[in-house]
C-alpha cells in the first residue's frame, strides 16, 4: 500500500524516494550528498537505457554488435562496459569496495562517451568515506526507480528535478545557488518564448533554465532540435550537475571546456545569442580587481561596472552577447533598480538605448537562498514595430522603443513547502498574457492599479531613471506622490525609534528604583 504524507494524500514517487534516500544521509552534508544521490540516479538511468538498446540489437539479430559503442551512440544512448552497468553495481552492493566500484563505473562511462566528458563525479564516493551499509541501502532505494516505465512522463527527469529542489531547500540560505525555483524559470520562458535559435545562460547552475526552455518548446509543440544550448558555470561540482541534468534529458549543450568564471574566462567570447536566461549571484562583491577588466569589450559604450557589485557586470555581459533581435530574461536583487554612481549611468544608457522592456518585482520567499523580494528584467534588442512569427502564429508588434512595462507581482503566488511562495500555472499564464498583450497592436492592454503600468521615456526620465516599479504603478487608497517602498522604510524607522524610546523608559525606571534602594532583576 502506498504511503501517505502528513495531509493524508498518497505520496508521489518522488516524495517516497526522497524520504528513503534522506534517511540514509547520515553525517554527509546536503551539499555533498546531492552529488552522491544524483550521480547514482544518472548511473541507473544510463544503464537502463543501455540495457534497452542492447535488447533491441539482440532482437534485430545483431548480437555481434552489442559491445560496439557506435551502435548505442547512433541512438543517443551512452555505451557502458561490463563494470559500469547497474546490474554489476547491484550485484556488488554489499562489498566493502562498492564505493570504489561506483567511482570506476562513472570514470569509465565518461571515458567511453565524449558527450559526458567532465560531467560525472570524479573519485567522489571513495573520497567521501560513506558508510557501506547506508550506501548499499541507498543503492537498493534507487534500484526501485523504473526509469523507462513511462517515457512520456520523463520519470528520471522528474526525480532529478525534484531532488535538486529538495537539496536546495535543505542547503538553505547562502548554499542553494545551484537551483532557481522552477516557477520563476517557467515565467521567464513564457515571456521571452525561446522557440528557436541560441539559448545562453552565463551562470547556469544545475541547468534548470535550459531544461525549462526545452519543456516550453515541447509544451507549445515546437521542435527542440531548432535550439542550441550554451552556458557557463563557475563551480566545478555544479558544472557536473548541469551536464548530468542535460544528459538525462537528451539535451545537447555546450557548457564550455570546463567550469570557469564568466568574467575572467569567458567560454563563449564570440557567441551572439537569441535568448538569454539567467539567475546570476546576487550583489556579488569583489568580482574583479581595481584595475582589472576595465577595457573589456563587453562594457563598450558604457561605464565600467563597479568592482563592489557585479550586478551591472552581469547585465552588460548579457547585453554584449545578444543578437540583433535578441531577448534576455534574468533575475537580480532589487538594489539594481536604483542607486547612483556608475550603476546609475549604465542604467540610464540601457533605457536611452531602448533595451529595457519590462521590470517585474517578485513576491518575497520565492528563493531558498534569500527571503528578499527580487526582480526579473526583460531586455529586448528590437522593440520596433514589426510582424513576427512566434510559434504557430504571426504577431503584430507595436513600437515600444520609448516605453517600459512595470509589473508588481508581490500579491501573487501560492504557498509552497510551508514557508515559500511559488507562482501557480494560472499566475504564469496571466502575467505572460499581460506582457504579450502590451507588446502587440490592438490587444487591449490597460494599466491596472497595484499590478501593471506602461511608463513612457519622459516619465522614467522625470524619475531620474529609477526602475523601481512602485514609482510608476498606481496604488489604491494612498497619495500617488508617496512611494510605497519609501513609506515602508519610514514606518520601519519610526517603529525602531519607538523601540528605542521604550528601552530608554525601562532604563530610566530602573534608575529611579535603584536610587530608592530597590534591586530589580531583569
Amino acid at each position: 500500500m502506498a504511503k501517505k504524507n502528513g495531509n493524508g494524500k498518497q505520496k508521489s514517487m518522488e516524495e517516497t524516494l526522497w524520504d528513503s534516500a534522506n534517511k540514509l544521509r547520515g553525517s554527509v552534508e546536503p551539499a555533498e550528498y546531492k552529488h552522491v544521490v544524483l550521480g547514482l540516479i544518472f548511473l541507473k538511468f544510463a544503464s537502463d537505457k543501455f540495457e534497452e538498446r542492447r535488447k533491441e540489437l539482440i532482437a534485430e539479430g545483431k548480437e555481434k554488435y552489442v559491445e560496439m559503442p557506435d551502435f548505442y551512440n547512433m541512438k543517443n544512448v551512452f555505451f557502458l562496459d561490463e563494470v559500469s552497468r547497474w546490474s554489476y553495481i547491484i550485484r556488488n552492493s554489499k562489498q566493502n569496495d562498492i564505493a570504489l566500484k561506483i567511482d570506476t563505473a562513472l570514470h569509465n562511462i565518461e571515458k567511453n562517451n565524449k558527450a559526458l566528458r567532465g560531467a560525472l563525479p570524479d573519485n567522489y564516493f571513495s573520497r567521501l568515506g560513506l558508510d557501506i551499509t547506508k550506501l548499499s541501502s541507498l543503492l537498493d532505494t534507487i534500484n526501485d526507480i523504473d526509469t523507462l516505465k513511462d517515457k512520456q512522463q520523463d520519470i528520471v527527469g522528474r526525480v532529478y528535478e525534484y531532488f535538486l529542489s529538495k537539496f536546495a531547500l535543505a542547503e538553505g540560505k547562502g548554499k542553494g545557488e545551484f537551483y532557481t525555483p522552477k516557477s520563476i524559470v517557467n515565467l521567464i520562458a513564457e515571456m521571452i518564448e525561446p522557440y528557436k535559435g541560441i539559448i545562453y545562460d552565463p551562470a547556469c547552475g544545475s541547468g534548470g533554465m535550459f531544461v525549462q526552455s526545452v519543456k516550453f518548446i515541447e509544451s507549445h509543440h515546437g521542435n527542440k532540435k531548432e535550439v542550441s544550448i550554451y552556458g557557463q558555470e563557475y563551480t566545478n561540482t555544479t558544472y557536473k550537475l548541469a551536464k548530468m541534468n542535460l544528459a538525462i534529458r537528451g539535451i545537447s549543450g555546450n557548457l564550455g571546456e570546463k567550469a570557469a568564471d564568466t568574467f575572467q574566462n569567458d567560454q563563449h567570447p564570440d557567441l551572439k545569442e537569441d535568448y538569454i536566461m539567467a539567475n546570476p549571484p546576487f550583489n556579488q562583491k569583489d568580482w574583479r580587481a581595481e584595475n582589472e577588466l576595465v577595457d573589456d569589450p563587453r562594457w563598450s559604450g558604457y561605464e565600467v561596472p563597479p568592482k563592489s557589485n557585479a550586478n551591472y557586470g552581469w547585465i552588460l555581459n548579457m547585453v554584449a552577447k545578444l543578437s540583433e533581435n535578441g531577448m534576455a530574461g534574468f533575475i537580480l536583487a532589487n538594489g539594481a533598480l536604483s542607486g547612483g554612481g556608475d550603476e546609475y549611468k549604465i542604467r540610464r544608457k540601457l533605457v536611452e538605448n531602448n533595451l529595457v522592456e519590462a521590470i517585474l518585482i517578485l513576491p518575497q520567499d520565492m528563493f531558498y537562498t534569500t527571503n528578499i523580494s527580487v526582480t526579473v528584467w526583460i531586455l529586448n534588442k528590437n522593440k520596433k514595430e514589426q510582424s513576427k512569427q512566434v510559434g504557430d502564429e504571426v504577431r503584430h508588434y507595436r513600437d515600444r522603443e520609448h516605453e517600459v512595462l512595470f509589473l508588481d507581482l508581490r500579491q501573487m503566488g501560492e504557498p509552497f513547502e510551508k514557508k515559500y511562495t511559488q507562482f501557480s500555472d494560472d499566475d504564469i499564464r496571466n502575467i505572460a498574457s499581460t506582457y504579450h498583450n502590451w507588446q502587440q497592436v490592438e490587444k487591449g492592454y490597460k494599466d491596472v492599479p497595484e499590478y501593471c503600468y506602461s511608463a513612457s521615456f519622459d516619465e522614467i526620465e522625470k524619475k531620474d531613471f529609477s526602475l523601481v516599479p512602485s514609482k510608476y504603478i498606481e496604488f489604491v487608497n494612498r497619495d500617488e506622490n508617496i512611494d510605497f517602498d519609501d513609506k515602508m522604510k519610514a514606518l520601519q524607522s519610526e517603529f525602531g525609534e519607538l523601540l528605542k524610546a521604550e528601552e530608554q523608559s525601562k532604563k530610566d525606571l530602573l534608575k529611579v528604583f535603584s536610587e530608592l534602594g530597590y534591586k530589580i532583576d531583569v
